[in-house]
């Protein structure tokens, strides 16, 4: 394996953990600097384009965790990572997430995602999210 390549992976797992722990702590603005200025989030069959969109999209999700059953503690965790690195500048991703509140495991899916490089860094430019399996569902 060659240095870059090396370097590449290291980035995009540390991509995906800051999205999870600024996502955990709400704070939106680091979240949004995650995604290339046209980046795409999918979820739940809807997709979010770009900083604007997925701004209402996360701000949506705030809100709805906000209008549930009360909870002190949101971990999101990743494992499995099958990172495919298509170019110096592109590559791909597919990893299991669980989530945990004090009420023990919550839901759990998986990330497919999609990367690229712009600056010389390492950015989302897609992130799909399929959800698996909810405990606490109300739908």
């Amino acid at each position: 394996m060659d240095a870059w390549e090396v370097a590449a992976r290291l980035s995009i797992l540390d991509l995906i953990a800051r999205f999870n722990s600024n996502g955990d702590s709400g704070r939106l603005d680091a979240i949004l600097a995650l995604f290339a200025p046209d980046g795409v989030l999918e979820t739940f069959g809807r997709e979010y384009h770009g900083h604007d969109g997925l701004r209402h999209q996360f701000a949506d999700a705030k809100a709805k965790l906000g209008a549930g059953p009360a909870f002190t503690h949101l971990r999101h965790s990743t494992s499995t990572h099958q990172i495919e690195l298509v170019s110096t500048n592109e590559a791909r991703c597919r990893c299991y997430f669980t989530v945990i509140t004090d009420r023990g495991l919550d839901h759990w899916g998986v990330y497919r995602d999609e990367f690229r490089v712009i600056d010389g860094t390492w950015l989302f430019s897609r992130r799909r999210i399929t959800i698996d399996g909810d405990l606490f569902a109300t739908e």
